[in-house]
């Protein structure tokens, strides 16, 4: 009798150990329905985004990790999609009705991710971006499945803005990036003050400057090198992908501040056109002091600039006669 009471409590026991360790170990929301976070073994090689037909895949080869198998990726970009996806938690579920109101009643189509480790598949899942802070990042495993707003702890941004079937998203932050020796000409009209405009092209390895009256005289030449020289890098802070195409048309249809055409020596043009950015705050246009809108000829989308990186290019006439 005894040996069948200890049997009894050891087994009782053993029961208990086991349901506490399923219970530590168990998802509080229910692992299979709510795991976001991929755990690689090594190393995450390749995502892959694709949103109402629009598909984008980030591979690493290499040291390098490629868009579309073509351009090198913004290696911020990359790092900070893979921490993303590595440490990815649910802040909280999210109702049915609330879902209803905030996405499916204004028909957001959804991300949907995928993320490898070679060829092992390691999660997927969808994205829910909206424009409202609360309701940036909700996402689901499946379409079927419980959605959840989701965050990175130790991160304030909206983590939403990472998953983007955009390639120009994924390209350097960066306008120009010229060599002296690479630039034929450059040409900066100063929209609201055309007598401040001026040209500068280079010929047999010198530079010459000019006016809207033809060349000039008594330029300092130190300060044309100079200025040449500030094309050699020039960032932007971020790309504004959710403009849409009517708010597009408003800043287009504002007269520009500042417009520069610059020609290569390889033949190649880009021509950079900056707006006013301007933000509605209780009904008032309010203008940003230290950030312009942006846009080049060659893509489609309009970006944000600083002030602190466009303002060396950003010179008078005058600048070059000063003694």
């Amino acid at each position: 009798m005894n040996k069948i009471i200890v049997r009894g409590v050891l087994l009782f026991i053993i029961i208990v150990m086991l349901l506490l360790i399923l219970f530590v170990r168990r998802s509080p929301f229910g692992k299979s329905n709510s795991s976001f976070g991929s755990e690689p073994k090594e190393e995450i090689t390749r995502i892959e985004f694709s949103e109402n037909g629009k598909k984008l895949t980030l591979q690493k080869k290499g040291e390098a990790w490629l868009v579309n198998g073509k351009t090198e990726a913004r290696k911020g970009g990359v790092l900070f999609i893979i921490r993303i996806l590595k440490e990815i938690k649910i802040k909280s579920p999210v109702s049915p009705e609330l879902f209803e109101s905030e996405i499916a009643g204004k028909k957001i189509i959804p991300v949907k991710v995928s993320v490898y480790e070679k060829s092992r598949l390691l999660k997927s899942f969808y994205v829910y971006k909206t424009r409202s802070n609360i309701y940036g990042n909700v996402m689901k495993i499946k379409a079927s499945s419980k959605p959840y707003i989701v965050y990175v702890p130790g991160y304030e941004g909206d983590i939403g803005s990472g998953f983007s079937v955009s390639e120009v998203f994924w390209q350097s932050y960066t306008v120009f990036n010229l060599l002296p020796s690479e630039i034929a000409s450059v040409n900066l009209e100063n929209i609201s003050d055309t007598s401040s405009s001026f040209s500068i092209f280079q010929k047999d390895h010198h530079y010459f400057l000019s006016g809207t009256a033809g060349n000039l005289n008594g330029w300092d030449s130190s300060l044309v090198i100079r200025y040449i020289s500030y094309f050699a890098f020039v960032p932007f802070e971020s790309w504004d992908l959710e403009l849409d195409e009517g708010e597009k048309k408003i800043i287009e249809a504002q007269l520009p501040l500042y417009r520069f055409t610059v020609k290569s020596t390889s033949g190649r043009k880009k021509v950079l056109t900056l707006w006013q950015k301007k933000s509605v705050e209780n009904g008032v246009n309010i203008v940003d002091s230290n950030r312009l809108y942006g846009k080049t000829d060659e893509v489609n989308s309009f970006f944000v600039m600083r002030y602190f990186d466009i303002d060396p290019l950003i010179k008078k006439r005058s600048y070059f006669f000063q003694k």
